[in-house]
């Protein structure tokens, strides 16, 4: 079993080829594929963490689709003032499918 660990929009995340995996908002997209950069590779028994090694792996992933997430409401109160404050957010997210963990062998 191949798998990497990977950097995605300041988080890590675990995939393997054919995983879909929900990321930050990735803007600027060529060819509707992206690189992700690796920070450990397991491959069966062997376990890749040495920086030069991983520099020469490419995680690449195909973008599905543009999507928001759920809606998050913020409320403030402050008691015996009249302060109250209502806000709401929804993150801008990427959905992406691995389409492949290659390591180049020097």
């Amino acid at each position: 079993m191949v798998y990497a660990i990977v950097r995605a929009g300041g988080r890590q995340e675990k995939v393997e080829v054919g995983s879909v995996v929900t990321l930050d908002r990735v803007k600027n997209v060529q060819n509707g594929e992206i690189t992700l950069p690796a920070l450990l590779l397991v491959d069966g028994e062997t376990v890749t963490t040495d920086a030069e090694a991983l520099k020469k792996v490419a995680v690449t992933a195909e973008v599905q689709d543009d999507l928001r997430g759920p809606k998050i409401s913020i409320q403030k109160f402050k008691n015996k003032t009249g302060y109250r404050r209502r806000l709401g957010h929804r993150q801008e997210l990427t959905r992406v499918k691995i389409i492949g963990i290659d390591k180049a062998e020097a």
